[in-house]
């Protein structure tokens, strides 16, 4: 059996732009038991044009191309990555003995210096050596932002909630935009992967154009399943916070990054995810329509999505 045929890819048109009140109501369950299974599923005619894709992978790698002095000048020290560069070698997952095998910039959301969330969500820092990397960056995150949306959307109704439950509690989220560059691998004995076993912290992840394979999804028999998706393709996963949300009826599955074989671990590797995220003040608290008798609730106390986040970023060695 081919891992396209058993990680589900979806046409997300049948949702947004459907022929038939059938047929979007048949999308909605087919995605929910999908993410109900895998915790990941792949979108197609998402909306976001090819080009618009490789214009900001041409930028982002340009980026990575630059001296290791002048893109340390935009890493934050004390900040935890939220936003600008974080240098090779820092992020560790969760219980991992190796740091990651990646370099990663950060971009978030754009809100007045005047908002209620200033504290903590950070202004954007931007490289003066790649002009187009402001308009160009964050043209990809608002696509990604809104297709995050719209996947969200279908979710809600698959688990009985209004159609518009996320609208208002992710409209000012601390969102991260994420281009990674793994660099190529030029020693045989290196002890850790590009990216070590973890499960993301936010709602939702959307990863877009993974320029090589590499991505493997762990299934609920312990197998890790290969994920590499057209190119066409947004591969979109459940994270712990909407984990914890809907008490585990979508779970945060476990996936990695490996290092591939031979010659191809000489080349670099490129991927951008979106971690959507919630509004910092939005309370987790495990939702009444994802708790009954075979599915009690696993988290008797809430907890803000800040609170939350700072939780998990001091695990993974970003705080």
């Amino acid at each position: 059996m081919s891992t396209q045929a058993r990680i589900p890819t979806l046409d997300i048109n049948r949702f947004t732009n459907p022929t038939s009140a059938e047929d979007r109501a048949a999308f909605v369950s087919e995605l929910g038991n999908a993410y109900r299974e895998w915790g990941f599923a792949g979108i197609r005619n998402h909306g976001i044009p090819q080009a618009q894709i490789d214009r900001a992978y041409d930028v982002f790698q340009r980026f990575f191309a630059l001296p290791e002095a002048t893109k340390k000048q935009y890493h934050v020290p004390g900040g935890g990555g939220a936003r600008g560069y974080t240098p090779f070698g820092v992020e560790t997952a969760k219980g991992a003995q190796y740091s990651d095998l990646k370099e990663f910039w950060h971009i978030g959301r754009e809100i007045p210096r005047d908002h209620q969330c200033a504290d903590v969500m950070d202004p954007n820092l931007w490289p003066a050596e790649i002009p187009e990397f402001h308009d160009v960056g964050y043209g990809l995150y608002q696509a990604l932002d809104k297709l995050g949306s719209q996947v969200l959307a279908a979710l809600a109704l698959h688990i009985g909630l209004p159609e518009d439950y996320f609208v208002e509690k992710t409209n000012y989220g601390n969102s991260i935009l994420r281009p990674i560059h793994y660099p190529p691998i030029t020693t045989p004995d290196i002890p850790n992967v590009r990216a070590g076993a973890h499960e993301d912290i936010n709602l939702i992840t959307l990863l877009v154009g993974a320029s090589a394979a590499g991505l493997e999804v762990k299934s609920r028999t312990g197998e890790w399943v290969p994920f590499t998706s057209d190119a066409d393709t947004i591969v979109v996963n459940i994270g712990d916070m909407l984990q914890r949300l809907t008490n585990h009826v979508y779970p945060s599955t476990t996936h990695r990054v490996v290092n591939p074989p031979g010659e191809l671990a000489r080349q670099p590797r490129y991927s951008t995810p979106f971690f959507l995220h919630p509004n910092p003040d939005f309370l987790i608290d495990v939702l009444p329509s994802c708790v009954d008798a075979d599915n009690p609730s696993r988290y008797p106390e809430a907890i803000t999505a800040q609170g939350y986040l700072e939780e998990r970023l001091r695990e993974i060695k970003l705080k």
